[in-house]
């Protein structure tokens, strides 16, 4: 491997090395600070790496993988996702009674498979990623083996993934029995230059890829696992399924949709978006869990950046990257504050938890009410701005039935966050739901990356311009 290829390849061997570092750290002696330490180090040194990819892809790897500035910018957002989550989960398992070392290493390899999955090049590289994210979820997921429902949330992801990815896999095979190539843009040309039988071939196996694609991203229809999981799974890990997992997909998809996208298959995903936004906003109306608000919420945001994407020209990429970082900076300090206020006894879930809040504990209520607010779309903050390029990329390509959508649902959206919003500034009703948010002290780490994120929430939402023209120049490079 020449020095070249080595460097090029130094984020994904560097975060794969520290998991394995973390492992043998652990065989030595178990402590949770110096693992948890060794975590950070690792993704911040994989961070700073990214500064010395060179700008194409060498040959060595060229086959397997595209380390451009594209994928460059990705893993970035990946990774700072995954320095949040492990911040939020250092005091998160601090205060439970389980082995908490395993973490990290199932954080690191799954955050590994993101980035192989927004770097991937070919099929083998695509499925390797897929996988290295999907087995070491079903381990984070179940993690916290004394509640049922963590274990029951694990099951049901891990029945799940397992045939997305089966059916996956053989559209996969059915796309090479074609093409004769595993490289995604030998599939693109041949997609397009295609007669009528291989047309059809090929369009099963694209069907196919695209069921497993959708699981992943949890749009409708393959939502059904969303909200048990959000639910079950430790907060934690709920804001990394939110933010690296799907991230890491949605880079795939970002990069190679243009390039086959049909009529059939734009109309398929255009009914896939409408239903996701209409269906997350509906059903979240029924909801009295936050966790399972927000998935639901998840699935209504998903099918914005569709909106994005299916409009393409020259705002859609950029339009759906924004959005997304957006949405990951907006989740994660969601996801984080609720963190912050779950005690040993359980997590802080229920609405009826945050049922004056704001009288006990205004800062925290001020910086949740600033993420919901985001994800509604409320302006000054991440998310208006995020909507706004969705809606012009929308509007620019004439794609009126999805532009009116959004704007529809959106505006669904806002009566479920302001229900949270409503309870939090309310006086309380019952002090025995909120004593635990009473007593509880938010920790130093915790506290430090709600600050951040609070303010990248704002930093987005007022001044976009040095975000907005390094996502335009990475998605040129793609494009």
């Amino acid at each position: 491997m020449t020095f070249a290829a080595l460097a090029a390849s130094s984020p994904l061997l560097i975060v794969a090395s520290t998991a394995v570092l973390v492992m043998l750290a652990i065989a030595v002696r178990r402590n949770h600070r110096i693992i948890a330490a060794i975590s950070l180090t690792g993704l911040a040194a994989a961070l700073c790496s990214l500064f010395f990819v060179p700008g194409s892809t060498p040959p060595e790897i060229a086959s397997f993988l595209i380390l451009d500035s594209y994928s460059v910018l990705y893993m970035a957002v990946l990774l700072l996702a995954a320095v949040f989550v492990l911040l939020f989960g250092y005091d998160y398992l601090d205060r439970r009674q389980e082995h908490r070392e395993e973490f990290y290493i199932l954080v690191l390899l799954a955050t590994t498979g993101a980035m192989v999955l927004a770097a991937s090049r070919n099929f083998a590289a695509l499925f390797l990623g897929l996988e290295l994210l999907s087995v070491a979820l079903y381990a984070l997921i179940a993690y916290i083996r004394s509640e049922k429902v963590s274990i029951e949330a694990g099951i049901k992801y891990l029945v799940l993934a397992a045939s997305s990815s089966s059916i996956l896999l053989f559209g996969l095979a059915l796309i090479y029995s074609e093409s004769g190539s595993m490289d995604l843009a030998q599939f693109a040309s041949t997609a397009h230059a295609g007669g009528s039988a291989n047309s059809v071939i090929l369009l099963a196996g694209l069907v196919m890829a695209l069921v497993g694609v959708g699981f992943k991203l949890a749009i409708v229809p393959f939502h059904l696992w969303t909200p048990d999981v959000y639910e079950g799974a430790p907060l934690p890990v709920t804001a990394f399924i939110a933010t690296v997992s799907k991230g890491g997909m949605f880079a795939l998809l970002l990069r190679w949709f243009p390039s086959v996208a049909s009529g059939a298959m734009v109309l398929v995903l255009s009914l896939m978006a409408i239903a996701s936004m209409l269906t997350g906003n509906l059903l979240a109306l029924r909801q009295n869990n936050v966790k399972r608000i927000l998935a639901y919420s998840s699935i209504a945001h998903m099918g914005y950046m569709l909106v994005a994407l299916l409009a393409g020209g020259t705002l859609g990429a950029p339009a759906a990257t924004y959005y997304l970082m957006a949405y990951i900076v907006t989740i994660l300090g969601a996801f984080g504050a609720m963190t912050a206020l779950s005690g040993s006894s359980g997590e802080a879930a229920s609405i009826d938890n945050y049922r004056g809040l704001f009288w006990d504990r205004p800062v925290m209520a001020a910086v949740f009410t600033t993420m919901l607010l985001s994800l509604a779309g409320i302006p000054l903050t991440a998310g208006f701005l995020g909507k706004f390029y969705v809606l012009a990329s929308g509007a620019s390509q004439s794609r009126w039935l999805l532009v009116f959508t959004l704007v529809i649902s959106s505006t669904i959206g806002l009566y479920y966050y302001l229900r949270i919003i409503v309870a939090m500034y309310s006086r309380a009703a019952d002090a025995e739901a909120t004593q635990r948010l009473r007593e509880q002290r938010v920790p130093v780490l915790a506290a430090l990356a709600l600050a951040a994120l609070t303010g990248l929430v704002f930093l987005l939402g007022v001044y976009p311009a040095p975000a907005w023209s390094l996502i335009v120049q990475a998605m040129r490079v793609a494009g």
